[in-house]
């Protein structure tokens, strides 16, 4: 081999070592925490946050009681369920302006999206029923019956199945979103809340509230084959109420927020143990995890604040005061 054809492929292999570095380093920009949205139930606004200082950048006076928070199918708008106005509320999340409503929606407490982007399958707490929305039209497509006070909503990724919980029935709901047809009906326990997918999508996670347990249900049998409890230090069974539950993309972590016993839970998810406990603010609900899942977010509903849990270094590491009643966060990137 000549001189010239060595010094090719070293700058060439060079070349592709830097193309290599590059993205990576586009990809780190990219996954860094622009914005952080809270909806604040009690005092009806959204807390603006500053993704890198948490400082408070603005108040959004909003609906009437804000709860459930989710983005549309690229980010570019988010959705708030105004509970007391009857309205899905539809903002621009590079500015925080309102866009748009989606009207008539009885008291939308929790939703998900259909993986088109093109439905938004909406719990309705009052009505008992789950409703379909098309977004574009802004019409409702059809209603579901559930038992009553129905919250936690999961779609499946290939958006066949919709999951709705219902508080009062003590029930999962297994609907087939092309029929809108419950086709099957999973008893768990006291006051179910919220839903994780493993990542195979062949366990369903439920948060039951007043068991203090999370069920853990197989996809295929619609059967309930387990059970994880909690019980952090200097705290009572009954005081154990977990809401929000969040799993690690490799489906290796779970988090669950504990409510009244003010922790959230980290759980090893092919062992079904609890492997640690934060200490965060009072009656912990809502959550989020970032993107490169270091930072977990922690809206306490009754302390008006969220924490901030750095998950790598295994510690809370902020408080930071928000609106009354903090419901949902949404992590802009």
């Amino acid at each position: 081999m000549n001189m010239t054809s060595k010094t090719k492929k070293t700058r060439d292999y060079f070349g592709f070592v830097f193309f290599i570095l590059l993205l990576l380093s586009g990809n780190s920009a990219l996954a860094e925490i622009k914005k952080i949205y809270v909806s604040n139930e009690k005092s009806s606004t959204l807390t603006v946050l500053d993704g890198q200082s948490y400082k408070v950048l603005k108040t959004i006076k909003t609906c009437k009681r804000p709860r459930g928070v989710h983005f549309n199918k690229d980010k570019t708008k988010f959705f708030v369920g105004c509970a007391d106005d009857n309205v899905i509320a539809i903002y621009e999340t590079a500015s925080g302006n309102r866009v748009g409503r989606l009207r008539n929606i009885a008291e939308p407490e929790t939703f998900d999206l259909t993986p088109d982007g093109k439905v938004l399958i909406v719990s309705n707490e009052e009505d008992s029923t789950a409703s379909f929305v098309d977004i574009a039209s802004g019409k409702i497509i059809g209603d579901v019956e559930t038992g009553e006070e129905p919250e936690g909503v999961q779609v499946t990724k290939d958006g066949s199945i919709v999951y709705v919980a219902s508080e009062a029935a003590n029930l999962v709901h297994v609907i087939d979103v092309k029929s809108m047809e419950v086709i099957a009906d999973i008893l768990v326990g006291t006051r179910p809340r919220r839903f994780a997918l493993t990542p195979d999508e062949s366990e369903l996670w439920v948060s039951a509230e007043l068991a203090g347990l999370v069920d853990i249900i197989d996809t295929k049998t619609h059967k309930v084959i387990s059970d994880i409890s909690f019980l952090p230090t200097g705290f009572r069974r009954n005081e154990v109420t977990p809401v929000d539950l969040l799993m690690t993309r490799d489906g290796n972590t779970a988090f669950v927020a504990l409510g009244r016993a003010n922790h959230v839970a980290v759980v090893d998810v092919v062992n079904r143990k609890v492997k640690n406990y934060f200490l965060v603010g009072k009656r912990p609900w809502g959550l989020a995890l970032s993107s490169d899942e270091k930072k977990l977010f922690v809206a306490n509903g009754l302390s008006d604040d969220i924490s901030v849990i750095d998950v790598t270094k295994n510690k809370v590491i902020r408080s930071i005061p928000v609106g009354q009643v903090p419901y949902g966060i949404l992590i802009v990137e």
